[in-house]
């Protein structure tokens, strides 16, 4: 088997291009218990995801959790599921479109995809597609507002693996995290104003993040961190006190400390403790998905009410928000600077194909590199 995968045909003259790749997590390709199974497979065999040796977690992964995990969550997935299908691909499908239209609103003439971590499409595949296009430079930009281990690392882990089998490896640049961006922020802050100008106002604000290892924090990771300064930074913006606010950690798997608070039980106690009404946000999240439809809006609702809380009001992420397309805008122009991202210009690439032609170039598309 060769080395390096095969390089795109390559026509002399044909324009250098840029590109901006969205990564999300990733998701099942259908609510079955086949489609989760693939999925949980790949994503759980990650070791950026489960520090746990192989040789340890192997058999607890193969004869246990594949097996009796899948057909649980392919309902909990069909519950969430729409016409379109998943709701994490269909948002990360429109902000890579609303974020290709922004741009170009702005003159900049980039390609922009959406590839999923784990699932379809996969990271390797849609780089690839970029290449086909012509791309030579490529932004990777996480859709993980926060940095962890076990999210932007493994993406990273993934381009990596890409280039290593790749013979002509494009440009690249890694956006590492944006958790304090003031235009992530203010997008956070404008889609709590909204949801409290249509629905009122609660009494408790729930800002409730994606949970990872305690261990983890020890080890040097600053995911809690910085989970924690874009809840500071959020409630400063909204004028919030410190009591009408609550940062919790959500998502829990396997039996090690997970960050604390964890949202569930926080709100049962909330619930029992009087507060009739909370407002739920996920700002880690920046598409809707599993996790925040099915886990918050669902799961988290029911124990809030059946604890005696009252009123459960779930604020959606901002999937293709205005302000959120903006802010993606903003981040991305800011690590494309430098990079030509300007319409190619037709005269200097027909005078680069005439120089190539004289040069004894063939006149059609070919395996190599000028």
């Amino acid at each position: 088997m060769a080395r390096f995968q095969p390089e795109p045909a390559y026509t002399h003259g044909q324009a250098a291009r840029t590109a901006v790749l969205l990564c999300n997590l990733g998701t099942p390709d259908a609510p079955t218990a086949p489609a989760v199974r693939r999925y949980l497979a790949q994503f759980l065999s990650d070791p950026r995801v489960v520090e746990i040796p192989r040789f340890v977690w192997w058999p607890i992964l193969h004869s246990i959790i594949l097996r009796t995990r899948p057909a649980k969550s392919a309902a909990k997935y069909a519950s969430i599921w729409t016409p379109e299908g998943s709701p994490l691909r269909v948002w990360s499908d429109k902000q890579a479109t609303l974020l290709r239209g922004w741009l170009g609103e702005r003159s900049s003439q980039v390609l922009v995809r959406a590839a999923m971590r784990y699932g379809n499409p996969s990271i390797a595949s849609q780089l690839d597609a970029l290449k086909a296009e012509g791309a030579t430079r490529i932004l990777i930009l996480p859709l993980y507002p926060q940095y962890a281990g076990s999210t932007t690392a493994s993406v990273f882990d993934a381009v990596h693996a890409w280039a290593a089998r790749t013979r002509w490896v494009p440009e690249l640049r890694l956006v590492q995290h944006y958790h304090d961006h003031p235009a992530y922020i203010e997008a956070l802050a404008r889609q709590v104003e909204a949801h409290w100008k249509r629905e009122g106002r609660g009494e408790k604000l729930v800002l409730s993040f994606h949970g990872v290892p305690e261990r983890t924090l020890h080890l040097g990771d600053p995911y809690h961190c910085e989970a924690r300064k874009t809840a500071r930074l959020l409630a400063e913006r909204l004028a919030l006190r410190a009591e009408q606010y609550q940062v919790t950690f959500q998502s829990r798997f396997g039996r090690a400390r997970w960050l604390e608070p964890a949202t569930e039980p926080t709100l049962i106690a909330l619930a029992q403790g009087g507060v009739r009404r909370v407002d739920v946000l996920c700002p880690g999240f920046t598409s809707d998905c599993l996790e925040t439809l099915e886990e918050i809006n669902q799961e988290a609702r029911a124990a809030f009410l059946q604890a005696g809380g009252q009123e459960f009001h779930y604020i959606p992420c901002l999937n293709d928000s205005p302000p959120w397309i903006a802010a993606l805008g903003q981040i991305a122009e800011q690590h494309l600077s430098g990079w030509p991202t300007q319409a190619p210009d037709a005269e200097h690439q027909a005078q680069s194909r005439a120089h190539a032609r004289a040069g004894g170039a063939p006149e059609g598309p070919c395996a190599g590199k000028p």
